[in-house]
């Protein structure tokens, strides 16, 4: 049984950065997409980028230039590198794993892949 496990959530003021990880029990060089998505109580979960196993990434277009998609395929660890946070970014992050579909934030959002448990990102004015 896969299991990912997000870290790296907390409490920022605007204009802040935070690191995201996502922990991967799967074998190594697993050769699926991997993506982050957030969410906010009472709306619709979105995208935020994701990123196939060769590098390609794809970002929702809120946080293109702001954000950066990573992996390790060595142990297949996930990160989100987050600058210039507004308060708009405020959410559940969750980190997915090989959902069925194109690599891209908008088929994942609604994706049927692994998913993690969340981590926190809270950003104040």
């Amino acid at each position: 049984q896969v299991e990912l496990v997000e870290s790296g959530g907390g409490s920022v003021h605007t204009g802040g950065s935070l690191r995201l990880s996502c922990a991967n029990s799967d074998t190594p060089y697993a050769s699926y997409c991997m993506g982050w998505f957030r969410q906010v109580p009472g709306k619709e979960r979105e995208g935020v980028a994701a990123i196939s196993s060769d590098g390609r990434t794809n970002y929702a277009n809120s946080v293109k230039g702001r954000f950066t998609i990573s992996r390790v395929s060595a142990n297949n660890t996930l990160f989100l590198q987050m600058n210039s946070l507004t308060v708009e970014d405020s959410a559940m992050y969750y980190c997915q794993a090989n959902w069925p579909g194109p690599c891209t934030v908008a088929v994942g959002a609604h994706g049927r892949g692994r998913w993690g448990q969340g981590t926190q990102v809270s950003v104040s004015s």
